[in-house]
């Protein structure tokens, strides 16, 4: 139990002051410190200073102290004394430099704690002198100047609740909390009190206690063991938790939630994870950061600030989900039109999640399940087209060369602003050359440094009234916190800039001197303004991809084209290979060529410099195959695709009060990630085309007929469908490496078409579907292996096989296509 000691605190508040004044002469600080002061409830005369940052200052390298939530007080003998202590700030994965995950395993050690993010609001419990209890919100207590309860107040009232359900007082919790000189953090979630966007029952209604922290300068806290015995002895709530002691474990485990933003089948917001890092001289020192789970938290975000939008008569900003959260608004307003008071307790944050919870019933669905419906659901993965690419970057980033790669690879339009010649109204004139070019190009690269928000403002609304679903991607060159990364930023752009001589548009390095070069790009560094996706116009991107400045260019195309991969399947159906991706940077590289030197801009430009303007490269098409026959040399394997909710639901439901033993392999695959994100029975690969040349022939001529008759403008990305079927889950199958289900194929109810006699042939001895392989190592084609073995030998006993039969007819829908092999077409 480590006291106080005075000096060390008197020098923290002398800090915070100064942070908090600005004296004569002295240089102007780019941060502020904001000092509350605050009377305590129930006592004469007694204060607390609350202390207190912008939220974006905690990036900083320099600040007095990186608490949130901090109260100091002075007690009776005029000494001053910490008397709330919070976390020291923490931030998302990826969200500042300590938080990449490589600097995560390389700077951290275990045991790695990770806690349920619980949806409240904070409250601090602490104890003064006099046997007092302090309770405190983030950054205030006592009352308010309304009628209205404050949060301390709430808190307050839930502290006295619990500690009378062990049989003791506040007084008592206060002179404890004193004594251990520590201060007990907790949220507060209490839907009568407050909605958030989760929701707590009157039974989960309270004060989840998760941390203790020693009320001293440097952020110390107790592990998470104490913390539950202090919660248990006193009466209050317990955020569960896991153990891990290796970073690899802690991140397969929590990829593995975030596919459907639950744990132990209860949504939440995500984990903190509680660790050491070592950054500083002084050793290991007590570090969280935490792991938000996008959906289905941002999904019930996205309803409720479009609802308010609603109610107020403005124009739902909505960025992702379109087609449910639409059905979901126009449930809304029939529950308005039948309750005109439902939307005057929304706007003051009631009913929020009973109104959700009510459409979800109506709709038979969870949350969790939309999402991971996906697909189906999911505005951004059904577009094909009228996509714009739009680099937020300062000189020097690379954003040209990983657009120029981007169109080597794919074809795409690159609308380079660089390249257009100075003159009147020149931004709008950027925006109309896309929108011309998204007549052509499914994606469109707006190659500009968009680096300021009224920048990225003007683009969205010159586009938006003539591409009204067009879908803005960010490729965030991150900058912040600048502090911290802007000199390693500097070091290496000036090095590219200077380096590349006078091999660009505007920035002629081999020419104007050095000093005027890096004046011009320190100025954009000036003027950065990073992604800020809560605020306008930043909200309206559909996806943003962050990259690292210092990354080569090489590393940073891979990121773009994983995430765009992921976010948009029908543009970019298979990744490109590492040497594709190579060769696409040489010929990025080798391809740029200034045309002319646009530094100066043009008095008058004629109409042919206009038409040549807008691409510093002409964009390569593809080779692509263009007849049916052609085409169908790419097929790799024949399959019937099934709804990934179905088969989930149906393993879930097998291994509900199954055994330990019996259920160890799909809890290693559910809490390891190796659950396969979609399922589909493959009816035959091109591997066995050979050997069942009658299949492969009979499904080769159906595509070719389909696609002759049916043409479509890309089959690369979206391959015809071949005709609907049905799949029964008879069998589920397992070993210690692979599990899968034996299906039977059956075609489409009351229907023949597909295959002209309604049957599906399948080259593989024993249909089936592969659930996941216990590693990387293990193949999915190994369960052609396992099911032979089953045949043979049966489950149970020495086999090491396990079986359970599916009970019931279980039926699913399925739609019979083809894969296509990966590469270039």
């Amino acid at each position: 139990m480590a006291t106080q000691d005075p000096s060390q605190i008197a020098q923290l508040v002398r800090d915070l002051e100064d942070a908090r004044k600005q004296s004569k002469g002295e240089k102007k600080r780019t941060f502020t410190c904001k000092k509350t002061t605050f009377d305590v409830a129930g006592t004469k005369g007694v204060t607390v200073d609350s202390w207190k940052f912008m939220d974006w200052d905690y990036k900083r390298p320099d600040l007095p102290t990186y608490a949130r939530g901090l109260f100091t007080a002075r007690r009776k003998d005029n000494i001053p004394e910490i008397a709330v202590r919070g976390y020291d700030k923490f931030f998302n994965v990826n969200e500042t430099n300590d938080t990449q995950w490589h600097n995560i395993e390389n700077k951290t050690r275990g045991p790695y704690e990770l806690s349920v993010k619980e949806n409240g609001c904070i409250i601090f419990i602490s104890g003064l002198e006099d046997d007092k209890l302090l309770v405190c919100s983030k950054h205030s207590t006592g009352v308010r100047a309304d009628t209205n309860m404050s949060h301390a107040q709430a808190g307050e009232k839930w502290v006295e609740r619990h500690v009378a359900t062990v049989g003791k007082t506040s007084k008592e919790l206060a002179r404890t909390l004193r004594q251990m000189n520590i201060t007990a953090v907790g949220e507060l979630c209490d839907d009568s009190f407050e909605e958030h966007v989760l929701a707590y029952d009157e039974a989960a209604a309270g004060i989840y206690i998760h941390g203790l922290n020693y009320n001293q300068p440097e952020f110390a806290t107790m592990s998470g063991d104490k913390v539950h015995e202090f919660a248990d002895a006193w009466g209050f709530k317990k955020a569960k938790y896991v153990v891990y002691d290796d970073i690899e474990s802690v991140k397969k485990f929590l990829e593995g939630c975030a596919e459907s933003g639950t744990w132990d089948d209860r949504e939440t917001e995500g984990f903190v994870v509680r660790c050491q890092i070592s950054d500083r001289d002084s050793g290991y020192r007590d570090w969280f950061f935490k792991y938000k789970f996008e959906e289905p938290y941002l999904m019930y975000r996205q309803w409720r600030e479009c609802t308010k939008a609603v109610i107020s008569g403005k124009l739902p900003k909505i960025r992702k989900h379109q087609k449910i959260t639409e059905e979901y608004l126009q449930f809304a307003r029939r529950e308005f039109i039948k309750n005109p008071k439902l939307s005057q307790e929304y706007n003051h944050n009631h009913g929020i999640i009973s109104l959700r919870e009510k459409f979800l019933q109506e709709r038979g669905l969870k949350g969790s399940e939309i999402i991971a419906m996906g697909e189906e659901n999911d505005n951004a993965k059904r577009a094909s087209n009228n996509i714009i690419i739009a680099p937020i970057a300062s000189i020097g980033c690379g954003k040209t060369t990983v657009a120029l790669a981007l169109v080597h690879l794919f074809g795409w339009g690159h609308i380079q602003n660089d390249n257009l010649p100075k003159q009147k109204g020149k931004p709008k004139q950027f925006a109309f050359e896309i929108t011309q070019a998204m007549a052509e190009y499914p994606v469109v690269i707006a190659d500009r440094n968009n680096h300021q928000r009224r920048e990225r403002k003007q683009l969205m609304e010159d586009v938006f009234p003539v591409i009204n679903d067009a879908n803005f991607v960010a490729l965030h060159y991150v900058h912040d916190p600048k502090p911290e990364l802007l000199p390693a930023i500097k070091e290496i752009t000036r090095k590219r800039v200077l380096e590349r001589g006078d091999n660009h548009q505007t920035i002629r390095a081999g020419t104007k001197n050095r000093q005027e070069i890096v004046g011009i790009m320190d100025g954009f560094l000036a003027r950065f303004e990073g992604v800020d996706a809560d605020r306008d116009p930043d909200m309206h991107f559909q996806h943003i991809i962050d990259l690292d400045v210092c990354a080569s260019s090489r590393e940073n195309l891979e990121t773009v084209v994983t995430a765009l991969h992921a976010a948009y399947p029908r543009v970019i159906p298979t990744m490109p290979t590492p040497e594709e991706l190579d060769a696409a940077i040489d010929a990025a590289i080798a391809g740029y060529q200034v045309k002319e030197d646009l530094s100066k801009g043009y008095d008058k430009p004629s109409q042919k410099q206009h038409k040549n303007a807008p691409v510093a490269v002409a964009p390569q098409k593809s080779n692509t195959a263009t007849t049916p026959a052609m085409l169908a040399r790419k097929i790799e394997y024949f399959s019937v695709s099934v709804p990934t909710p179905e088969i989930t639901s149906t393993l879930k439901s097998l291994f509900t009060n199954t055994s330990p033993e019996t259920a160890r392999l799909y809890n290693q695959l559910h809490n390891s990630r190796r659950i396969q994100p979609a399922f589909h029975v493959t009816l035959i690969h091109r591997a066995a085309s050979k050997d069942r040349t009658e299949i492969w022939d009979r499904y080769v001529k159906q595509y070719v007929d389909v696609l002759t008759a049916n043409p479509v403008n890309d089959p690369i990305a979206t391959p015809p469908k071949l005709g609907r079927a049905r799949v029964r889950l008879e069998r589920l199958v397992w070993d210690n490496r692979i599990m899968a289900f034996v299906v039977r194929i059956l075609p489409a109810e009351g229907e023949n078409d597909g295959i002209a006699d309604s049957a599906f042939p399948c080259a593989n001895a024993i249909p089936h579907i592969t659930v996941g392989t216990a590693s990387p190592d293990v193949k999915p084609k190994e369960s052609n292996d396992l099911l032979q073995r089953w045949h043979q030998i049966g489950s149970g006993g020495e086999t090491g096989i396990f079986e359970a039969e599916v009970p019931g007819v279980k039926l699913v829908e399925g739609m019979v296509g083809v894969v296509m092999m990966r590469g270039k077409y």
